[in-house]
């Protein structure tokens, strides 16, 4: 019987909020997504539009979109920016190559009105693969120090790391970022 009343206050009490995950493609988006969800690594192909999936920290149940970041489909992130309460941008740590194109998206991402609010959490994916950018150049990199009006952290991580290391210290800050905005 206890264990009904916990559940159904924790239903009454537990924070709903939507979040969009953005980033280049193959930044580990989709990977990072259901290892929040299910708890393990499984394998994903490409993005084409959205995958949708609720993941529980915190007393906080998040409605997560993760949007394909191919180049075609960019443009398009714009149409999910109504009612969000943050975004996690996923940057692939190992892709100098790829980084200004980065930049570049999420500078015009933080741009939109509609994100003016939102908390924003940077994840420096692939920390395993060799001489990754580290989170201070990725800061520095993406003007994080920059954004006065919105809460904002960057965590490195691998999203196949077993230990989950930067992944939950990440979700940890988004749903204690997100309850204080009640």
């Amino acid at each position: 019987m206890g264990g009904f009343f916990s559940k159904l206050f924790d239903g009454l009490f537990q924070k709903k909020v939507r979040i969009l995950i953005l980033g280049l493609d193959s930044a580990g988006k989709t990977t990072i997504l259901y290892k929040l969800q299910i708890g393990e690594v499984v394998e994903t192909t490409p993005t084409v539009g959205f995958n949708m999936e609720t993941v529980e920290r915190e007393s906080v149940k998040f409605q997560a979109f993760d949007l394909g970041g191919q180049e075609s489909l960019r443009p398009y992130w714009r149409y999910y920016y109504n009612d969000i309460d943050g975004v996690i941008y996923v940057v692939d740590s190992s892709d100098r190559d790829r980084l200004r194109t980065s930049v570049k998206e999420f500078q015009l991402m933080l741009k939109e009105d509609e994100l003016k609010n939102a908390a924003v959490l940077v994840y420096a994916n692939k920390q395993d693969l060799p001489d990754p950018l580290s989170p201070t150049e990725i800061t520095q990199a993406l003007n994080l120090t920059e954004i006065k009006n919105q809460p904002w952290s960057i965590f490195k991580c691998s999203a196949i790391d077993p230990k989950d290391e930067g992944i939950e210290q990440g979700m940890e800050w988004l749903a204690n970022t997100l309850k204080k905005n009640d």
